[in-house]
């Protein structure tokens, strides 16, 4: 049974990930609000263990698995629709908790969005690999991973 759920959650991560590199040719809004809504509950998770230790720990899966939906998020954004990033932005206040609110939602996406132009392949390789209890090799120099974790302490500071 076990093996059977995470084969679940392995092929449904691994479709999120493909439709959100195939483009935004249909997106609706309400696929921004549901995605903006995962993506701010990865942030604010994130965003707490980086306000508590100064640091995320690369060999947590719960941790790549988290940055996964961010980037997934962020790529979303991508020549996103004015209706989709407005539904997005509205599901990243709700999916944070309220950690990102109205006064510095624009400041996060726009941070999120930088990460679009980011080469994260081999981060998103390592996504996969949790995603399927793999054992993950990410490291702080991994391509992708410094602008990662430079953009998400650029957020951190955002949403003090």
């Amino acid at each position: 049974m076990k093996q059977s759920i995470k084969r679940f959650v392995a092929v449904c991560s691994l479709f999120a990930l493909l439709s959100s590199s195939c483009g935004v040719l249909n997106q609706t809004a309400s696929q921004g609000s549901v995605l903006g809504s995962s993506t701010g509950g990865a942030l604010s998770s994130v965003i707490q263990i980086l306000k508590a230790t100064g640091a995320l720990d690369l060999s947590n899966l719960a941790n790549i698995i988290n940055l996964g939906q961010i980037l997934t998020g962020a790529t979303s954004l991508q020549n996103a629709t004015s209706a989709f990033t407005s539904e997005f932005a509205s599901g990243l206040i709700t999916g944070s908790s309220n950690l990102i609110n109205q006064s510095n939602v624009t400041g996060v996406m726009s941070a999120l969005k930088s990460l679009s132009n980011t080469d994260t392949s081999a981060l998103m390789n390592a996504v996969s690999a949790a995603n399927t209890g793999q054992p993950v090799q990410l490291t702080a120099t991994t391509k992708g991973v410094p602008e990662t974790l430079s953009v998400l302490n650029t957020i951190c500071d955002l949403v003090k």
